[in-house]
């Protein structure tokens, strides 16, 4: 549904000869879109035979694309080893440039606080997704110990699923953020509708960063001014 959504969003957007972003700031928005919008780099997954310098040679690579904050994978490998994975990037980033870390869901409640003890120290730019999408106990437990910004949300397809996220999830509207995706979540419409709920239980649709790297969410992002795209460089 998602996908259609966009494509008609695209057609619409073409008929109109508007960039999309241009539309969506008119229909939805402020009427003036983000000529700039924030995205980050996300890699650092595992290969086989990936160590340390390679990875760093991939963040390197981001970095001099001009990219201020990079991401990457934990929970493929063990606590001691993910953090020697950690601060190899850390040790290469200059000034104004930061790391967040993705679980991608992993996580039980257990290895996700020992891993939010252990995150602590590096002053992540986020610790994203460390339980299953759905667990909000944990989400919520979680966010007691760890004071560092948190991000999630991108398996979350629906309005309702966003709204038990923000009444149950224990997420803190002044740090951490939400990654709903809008071709995930039914596209634009659905979308729509989680952004008037996040408003209405006080959050700024300024914490809202989009999984997934594609252009309708980026034209999303400009339009109707929210925190930045992820991007896969």
């Amino acid at each position: 549904v998602g996908t259609i959504d966009m494509a008609v969003w695209d057609a619409v957007a073409k008929i109109s000869s508007k960039p999309l972003f241009q539309l969506l700031a008119e229909r939805y928005g402020g009427g003036q879109p983000n000529r700039r919008v924030f995205v980050y780099a996300a890699g650092g997954y595992y290969y086989p035979g990936k160590g340390l310098e390679k990875l760093k040679d991939e963040m390197r690579k981001y970095l001099d694309l001009g990219y201020s904050v990079v991401k990457q994978k934990i929970g493929g490998a063990t606590l001691e080893e993910d953090r020697k994975r950690i601060e190899a990037v850390l040790s290469i980033l200059g000034p104004g440039q930061r790391l967040a870390v993705d679980a991608n869901g992993r996580f039980d409640l257990k290895t996700a606080l020992e891993y939010g003890e252990a995150l602590s120290q590096y002053n992540l730019f986020w610790y994203e997704e460390a339980g299953d999408p759905l667990d909000f106990a944990l989400q919520s437990e979680l966010g007691k110990h760890y004071a560092g910004p948190m991000a999630t949300g991108e398996n979350l397809f629906s309005m309702q699923d966003a709204r038990n996220l923000i009444r149950y999830g224990g997420l803190r509207r002044d740090r951490d953020w939400l990654q709903f995706d809008c071709a995930l979540s039914y596209g634009l419409v659905e979308y729509l509708r989680t952004l008037d709920m996040l408003r209405e239980h006080g959050w700024s649709q300024a914490r809202c960063i989009p999984h997934g790297g594609h252009q309708m969410s980026l034209n999303i992002a400009a339009g109707l001014g929210l925190g930045g795209n992820e991007s896969y460089p």
